[in-house]
């Protein structure tokens, strides 16, 4: 899979969730770390990475976080914890 693109999840400092995309998920954390990603996660620094998930192709990508984002907090956490062990056979970010 030589273009990876990422629907991922970060956790914020004051516990909030941030879900987005990209095509360089360590690139985008730091980015996010440097308090220079997007305008939710500015103030919320540091974040930490708590899902990731891999797609072909950006438009599955996407649709995967705006799904997501429809979720209420209780159901996003809920799918965190049922997809925490496919995160552990990942590499770290």
């Amino acid at each position: 899979m030589e273009n990876r693109h990422y629907f991922y999840v970060v956790k914020c400092r004051d516990n909030t969730l941030y879900a987005g995309y990209t095509n360089n998920l360590e690139k985008r954390i730091a980015v996010h770390n440097a308090g220079k990603g997007a305008k939710y996660t500015r103030a919320r620094t540091p974040v930490t990475c708590v899902h990731y998930e891999i797609f072909e192709t950006k438009q599955e990508a996407m649709q995967k976080e705006y799904a997501f984002k429809q979720l209420g907090r209780k159901r996003k956490l809920e799918y965190i914890r049922s997809k925490a062990h496919e995160i552990t056979e990942k590499q770290p970010i």
